[in-house]
């Protein structure tokens, strides 16, 4: 019997992030047990993950999972998805923001230029999705997870801006300068 997951669910993100990661349960509840000095079953684990009834999951063992995958190949890109969906349940949002190179950009104008025609981009890829999404006045939970999706991406893309605009200010106008 297969369990029907919810992308808005920040248990449900969390269980099925450790899922999808390199090793599975079986090596997150070892890791866990390394790390707490108890051990914990796999399937004691994967309860937990999922909620059953006298069952949950501490910050703590979501803060371990989070660094579990953090150190597994590939799972860095959704290891901390399930904080966003906790936040969204509070109506608060968190987004990932990649760090700037190192000193920032040689040419931040052009970056500033670059983030805005990402930015336009994703409005369109989110604008498109929504439309298909409400083509029959409806969204499913797959549909709600595109569209979630595609905000966050569009957010992030939106801080990352930010930090440009602010390092292009810091930075000044060389070219205003020389003809002064």
């Amino acid at each position: 019997m297969t369990c029907r997951t919810s992308n808005l669910s920040w248990l449900d993100v969390l269980y099925n992030s450790v899922r999808k990661t390199p090793g599975g349960v079986a090596d997150a509840a070892a890791y866990l047990a390394d790390r707490r000095g108890k051990t914990m079953h796999p399937e004691t684990l994967r309860a937990k993950l999922r909620g059953l009834e006298g069952e949950s999951v501490s910050i703590e063992i979501a803060e371990l999972l989070t660094e579990w995958m953090q150190e597994k190949a590939g799972g860095s890109e959704y290891a901390l998805e399930w904080m966003q969906a906790l936040a969204g349940r509070f109506g608060m949002a968190v987004d990932v923001v990649p760090p700037a190179p190192e000193g920032g950009w040689a040419d931040e104008v052009a970056a500033v230029q670059l983030k805005l025609l990402e930015i336009t981009t994703r409005v369109g890829r989110l604008t498109g999705t929504a439309v298909d999404a409400m083509a029959d006045r409806h969204i499913d939970s797959d549909e709600a997870a595109l569209m979630v999706s595609e905000a966050r991406a569009l957010r992030t893309m939106a801080h990352r801006l930010e930090r440009n605009v602010a390092r292009a200010a810091a930075k000044g106008n060389p070219a205003a300068r020389t003809t002064r």
